[in-house]
């Protein structure tokens, strides 16, 4: 008796495996495998940790941020199959930590960026403006090979912006564009249909060409965007406006031109401003630290696979251009569109 008992444990067990391995295996197979992965190596959810820089003999932080890549904030889980970009929640809420921190004396921001989003950018400077309102702390701005636009719009509120001989800087301004492919439509015989519930709900659209008045609407609106760029480095710069828009239609400049015209105040790699703000605010004995999450083993792992699954990088780039220009809005950016 005993040993049938035995028996019909074990088929039990048996079954019972059976059937999970087969639930998992047509659960893996009946799934896209990029999905599948991306779940398995979803970096969205990762903390990050303070990583010590310099350890300092006292309570005393300088807190080292890095912003790299176009300031948006595209949403979505990054995987392994994803290339490396700017994370808009993952930075403001580096910002937030800033704040409530009552330890951070001082903030180090390295800037590699050709700017962004009109809003995100907006974010970013309101954040680090609280905190040096908020906590009365210094933010100095390490520019490296690039600053530009939304760039150099986050960075206006710096008691110190240190730049590069080669840094790119300056492209202050608004764009916004959209692709008009009415023409070519038209010699390809393909026509469009568009159902619409005013006569601008398809303003910017593709399909046909821009009249006199909606032009008017827009520039209205890239207009008020520019003015408050400008006011944001008159206030932070201390420069009149005249000065600032002098210099504020969208023309790049190298760190020596923006030094020269008042938009920066000197050379300096970010060790070097590091050391700057010790020095300017007794912080000799304070522990520098920048954080850091897995993200960046991620991010090499996904360009060895993309090479092995053989990504088409161009493809990729004219999908992102057609879907961009698909819901055109006000950027600061240069370059990358």
């Amino acid at each position: 008796m005993a040993t049938k008992r035995w028996i019909a444990i074990i088929v039990a067990a048996a079954l019972v495996f059976v059937s999970i391995g087969v639930n998992a295996l047509s659960y893996i197979f009946t799934r896209d495998f990029t999905s599948l992965f991306n779940e398995m190596l979803d970096t969205s959810t990762i903390g990050y940790n303070e990583t010590i820089i310099d350890e300092g003999t006292s309570s005393d932080k300088i807190a080292v941020l890095t912003l790299d890549g176009v300031i948006q904030d595209v949403g979505g889980a990054t995987s392994i199959f994803s290339t490396a970009s700017y994370n808009h929640q993952y930075f403001m809420s580096q910002l937030d930590d800033i704040l409530m921190d009552d330890d951070v004396k001082g903030v180090v921001l390295r800037v590699n960026s050709p700017g962004g989003g009109v809003v995100e950018s907006a974010d970013i400077y309101d954040a680090l403006k609280e905190i040096q309102i908020e906590k009365e702390i210094p933010l100095y701005v390490s520019m490296q090979g690039m600053a530009a636009s939304g760039g150099y719009y986050v960075s206006a509120s710096a008691d110190k912006i240190f730049v590069n001989q080669e840094t790119i800087t300056g492209s202050i301004g608004v764009i916004m564009e959209s692709v008009n492919y009415a023409e070519l439509a038209d010699k390809l015989g393909i026509d469009f249909n568009t159902i619409k519930s005013g006569e601008y709900k398809d303003i910017m659209s593709g399909t046909r060409p821009m009249k006199d008045d909606e032009r008017a609407m827009l520039q209205e609106m890239i207009n008020d965007s520019y003015e408050r760029f400008v006011d944001i480095i008159e206030e932070g710069r201390g420069l009149s406006e005249e000065a600032v828009k002098s210099v504020a239609d969208g023309r790049i400049m190298n760190g020596r031109q923006a030094i020269e015209v008042g938009l920066a105040d000197d050379f300096g790699k970010t060790n070097d401003v590091i050391e700057a703000m010790k020095a300017d605010f007794k912080l000799e004995d304070a522990t520098t630290f920048e954080y850091t999450t897995l993200d960046n083993w991620s991010t090499l792992f996904s360009m060895k696979v993309n090479n092995l699954v053989g990504k088409n990088v161009e493809s990729e780039l004219i999908g992102k251009l057609l879907s961009d220009y698909n819901a055109p809005r006000m950027m600061y950016l240069y370059g990358e569109r």
